[in-house]
C-alpha cells in the first residue's frame, strides 16, 4: 500500500534532506526509522528537498509498502525510533497513484528573521540574524518586482539541477511582530537557494544598501552575481507543498503554530 506522512524537523543537525552515503540527513534518519518500525526497507520521496541547515514543518513524504498498519502506528510508531528533533505528525492512505513532488501544486517557505544589535542565543539556528534597521515598506516595494512568473536565474545556485529557471512566484508576505521579522514565499516550484537568494536581495534593500528598483534590475539581468550573497539558512522553514483538496493531504502542522 501507498503511505503518505507529514514530518516535522529542525535542519541544523543535519545536511539537508537527501541521503548521502554518510547517513546525516533527514531522509536517512526517517528511512531507517521506517525501516525498524516496518521491519522492511522502505524509500521515501519527498515533495521539496531542503538544504543543509533549513527546518521543515511538513515535509509530505510518500512510500510503498507491505506492511498493513493503522493510521496512527505510522505516526507514533516510527516517532519511537525518530531523533528527539525530528517526528511525523500525521498519516494518511492516499490514492494509489499518489506522488509527494509530482502531485504538488506549489511549496511554501517562511524565513523567521531577527533585527537585533546583538546576535541570536537561545534561537540560535533557529532565525536569521540582521543588526541594521530594516525598512518594511521598500522590501515590499522590492517584493513587487519578484511576484510572477520570471526567470530567477539572478536567484539560482550555479549547482541548481533544475530543468528550467522559470518558475511563477505567487506571493510575498512581509510581517514583522517585535524583534523579528517573517517573510513567507510561495512558487510553483522554487530553484536551489532561491528562497535564500532573495533574502538576501530583500535584506540589502531594507537596510538601505540598494533601492527597492534594483530588485527588478537584478531579475531582468538573469546574473546570479549581480545580487546579493545568499542568505544563511538557520531561519528557513520548508511550510510544506499544497495539493489538490480532493486528495486530502494535510497543509497544516501543529509545529506551524510555533513560528511568530
Amino acid at each position: 500500500m501507498r503511505v503518505a506522512l507529514g514530518v516535522s524537523y529542525r535542519g541544523q543537525n543535519y545536511l539537508g534532506w537527501q541521503s548521502q552515503p554518510n547517513g546525516k540527513t533527514v531522509q536517512d534518519h526517517l528511512e531507517k526509522a521506517l525501516a525498524q518500525f516496518a521491519d522492511e526497507p522502505i524509500r521515501t520521496i519527498c515533495a521539496g528537498r531542503t538544504d543543509t541547515g533549513v527546518h521543515g514543518l511538513n515535509q509530505v513524504v510518500h512510500f510503498d509498502t507491505t506492511r498493513d498498519r493503522e493510521l496512527f502506528s505510522w505516526v507514533r510508531g516510527v516517532n519511537r525510533y525518530l531523533p528527539p528533533d525530528m517526528a511525523v505528525q500525521w498519516s494518511v492512505f492516499p490514492p494509489e497513484d499518489f506522488h509527494a513532488r509530482n502531485h504538488a501544486r506549489a511549496r511554501r517557505y517562511a524565513y523567521l528573521l531577527l533585527e537585533s544589535a546583538v546576535r541570536p542565543a537561545m534561537e540560535a539556528g533557529g532565525v536569521g540574524w540582521v543588526f541594521r534597521p530594516l525598512n518594511q515598506a521598500e522590501m515590499q516595494a522590492a517584493a513587487v518586482h519578484l511576484v510572477g512568473e520570471h526567470d530567477f536565474s539572478a536567484f539560482r545556485a550555479a549547482e541548481c539541477q533544475a530543468a528550467s529557471p522559470v518558475k511563477q512566484l505567487r506571493r510575498i508576505e512581509i510581517a514583522r511582530r517585535g524583534a523579528y521579522w517573517r517573510f513567507e514565499f510561495e512558487a510553483s516550484a522554487f530553484l536551489h537557494h532561491m528562497v535564500r537568494n532573495l533574502m538576501g536581495a530583500l535584506i540589502a534593500v531594507g537596510a538601505g544598501t540598494r533601492p527597492a528598483d534594483w530588485v527588478r534590475d537584478v531579475l531582468a539581468s538573469r546574473d546570479r552575481s549581480q545580487s546579493a550573497p545568499t542568505f544563511s539558512p538557520d531561519g528557513l522553514y520548508f511550510l510544506g507543498p499544497r495539493y489538490d483538496a480532493s486528495l486530502q493531504i494535510p497543509e497544516h502542522t501543529p509545529a506551524m503554530d510555533w513560528l511568530p
